[in-house]
């Protein structure tokens, strides 16, 4: 079955003749498609008009074989008007002043020369352009001087159509350069769009990645620790098996995996997401400390506590969160057997002070460099926070940060 297409009606038949027009105008005539075939077709459109005015205005005499060959000479150089407009306007003018020198219709052989003027006006700069048409109007009256003094008075009567040709030119040139600009400003607001939105995915990435480090890397860590005392209870003496010691590190196992779980499911549901990252769920806190705590007590640590704020902003305080699983991860990992932490939490000069210190040996010399610290600097720049990391001077490791509680930056955790 053949589609049915709508009648045609004259309002957008209008409507589409205007917007090819209006397209036509906006286009920079130096760029434009099939230029020099439209110019062939303007010089031939023009040339036709021109020689329907030899023969029916009659405001000279009628021409004769050369009075032919000048005028349509003079239209041939409008088929290059877009390349060399200023050669091809001195070319027209080469033309059309013996042609008014031997008194043909003078109206014939205007139309070539507004539109070389036309074209010099509209692709160039505008002093060029009122040079050109001083130049114009000077060598004309000059040339019909020599003629009658009544011919110059009667073409510098006329000049005013120079001028408009002139500026309308200008106008039209001035008009596709503001049209340009705003194609430019929406291509570069679009540009900067397009890196906004890699810049956020970018962030996003990184910030899952630093969730699931800190996730892992403290699991792992406490899982590890827990099997090494089931596995320390079970080969120490096989006669006398601590069943209950036994049962609570495979317990603390489970719990650890459990915990684990839900907080990388909550993770990787951001990927499954595709509204804002910002509809997340909600973000570990300063309220979830204490179970920091006690899972790194159960990995043997002897973990003290000091916590003297309420509240902090919600970036704020998963920032605080993730450092401080962070540094608890190393005290564990890193600061031998059963070391002693102790994690400080205060509000001071509208600031959240953060310090996890321990007493143990510090990671090992020689090591392969891990991204934790790198990921406890990076949580405490996304909301303008500081954070440094290193040996204690009386032995042990300390790690202290500065994370400011009137943060605008973005939601991290």
């Amino acid at each position: 079955m053949m589609p049915v297409q709508a009648p045609t009606t004259p309002q957008a038949t209008w409507s589409r003749s205007a917007e090819r027009i209006m397209a036509a105008i906006n286009r920079d005539p130096l760029t434009a498609p099939h230029a020099l075939r439209n110019d062939a077709l303007l010089a031939v459109s023009v040339a036709v008009v021109a020689a329907a005015l030899a023969l029916f205005v009659d405001d000279g005499r009628r021409p004769d074989a050369l009075g032919w060959a000048l005028l349509l000479v003079s239209h041939v150089p409008l088929v290059w008007r877009r390349r060399r407009p200023v050669l091809v306007l001195v070319a027209v003018i080469a033309c059309v002043f013996p042609y008014h020198f031997l008194d043909y219709p003078h109206t014939a052989a205007t139309q070539a020369a507004y539109v070389a003027l036309y074209t010099v006006a509209v692709t160039g700069r505008p002093l060029r352009t009122v040079l050109v048409g001083i130049g114009v109007i000077t060598m004309a009256v000059g040339v019909l001087l020599t003629i009658s003094a009544q011919e110059a008075l009667g073409l510098l009567k006329a000049s005013g159509w120079v001028v408009a040709v002139l500026f309308c030119g200008v106008d039209v040139r001035f008009y596709r350069q503001y049209v340009a600009s705003i194609v430019e400003r929406a291509e570069r607001a679009e540009r900067t769009r397009e890196e906004e939105a890699r810049r956020r995915v970018a962030e996003e990435r990184l910030r899952i990645a630093r969730d699931l480090h800190d996730l892992l890397a403290h699991s792992i860590t406490l899982i590890g620790v827990q099997t090494s005392v089931a596995a320390h209870v079970l080969s120490a003496d096989p006669e006398r098996l601590d069943r209950e010691t036994v049962a609570k590190a495979l317990d603390d196992i489970a719990e650890t995996c459990r915990s684990a779980r839900g907080e990388l499911r909550t993770t990787l549901e951001v990927l499954r997401e595709h509204g804002s990252p910002d509809t997340r769920g909600p973000l570990p806190g300063l309220d979830g400390l204490p179970d920091l705590a006690e899972a790194a007590r159960l990995a043997g640590a002897r973990v003290e506590q000091t916590v003297r704020i309420r509240q902090a902003p919600p970036a704020v305080g998963a920032a605080a969160y993730r450092i401080v699983q962070e540094a608890l991860t190393n005290a564990v990992r890193h600061a031998g057997p059963e070391p002693a932490v102790h994690v400080e939490l205060a509000e001071r000069q509208g600031a959240l002070h953060l310090s996890v210190r321990d007493d143990g040996t510090g990671p090992a010399r020689g090591g392969t460099p891990g991204f934790g610290l790198v990921g406890m600097r990076e949580r405490a720049r996304s909301v303008g926070g500081t954070l440094d990391a290193g040996p204690r001077t009386g032995g042990g490791f300390e790690v202290t940060a500065v994370l400011p509680l009137t943060t605008t930056g973005e939601r991290d955790a």
